[in-house]
């Protein structure tokens, strides 16, 4: 299935689904199928896994409906699988109350493992906002990832953006209820 053919977006809603995406190493494989297609021989030498447990990761991602096999080759007498992303975008639920952050957490860890050396732009800013300029900030957001989306070219090197926009939780609840 060339990647044209793609739905959108992919909305995780199922607790299997939600167990998949929530474990770092699936996280990483389907990173690296949003842009082309991979056998399990190469997820397993691009994410540094032995064979059978990329296998195993992809098995998952596939019964959870992440990853699918867009075609397949007979090699010396077996059939090799591609397997890509279901969709361009898989969107996370919202955490409930007290939850983690799936997608925070992952990019975080993301972050903790590139190298150190490497080129990044990581910045946090405190700001405050009108309700009017919180919705417009995280519709331009969305729409400048979303232009560079659009841009990515599977033969350049791969580059993480995580944004998160929210309000913090008040310096009473923060600091567990205490002044």
């Amino acid at each position: 299935m060339p990647a044209d053919d793609l739905p959108e977006t992919l909305h995780v809603t199922t607790d299997e689904q939600l167990r998949a995406v929530s474990n770092l190493t699936r996280h990483r494989i389907m990173a690296l199928l949003r842009f082309e297609p991979a056998t399990i021989t190469q997820i397993a030498a691009q994410v540094g896994l032995a064979k059978g447990s990329s296998s195993y990761h992809v098995r998952l991602l596939e019964r959870a409906g992440l990853v699918k096999v867009v075609r397949t080759r007979k090699v010396r007498g077996v059939t090799e699988r591609y397997y890509a992303m279901a969709a361009r975008a898989i969107v996370l639920p919202d955490p409930g109350a007290g939850q983690p952050d799936v997608l925070m957490r992952q990019a975080v860890a993301d972050l903790e493992a590139a190298p150190v050396d490497g080129e990044r732009h990581v910045r946090m800013a405190h700001l405050r906002l009108t309700g009017e300029q919180f919705a417009e900030l995280g519709v331009r957001l969305q729409a400048l990832a979303d232009e560079y989306r659009e841009l990515s070219d599977p033969l350049l090197p791969d580059v993480s953006l995580a944004f998160a926009l929210f309000h913090p939780a008040p310096r009473e609840q923060a600091e567990g209820g205490s002044k």
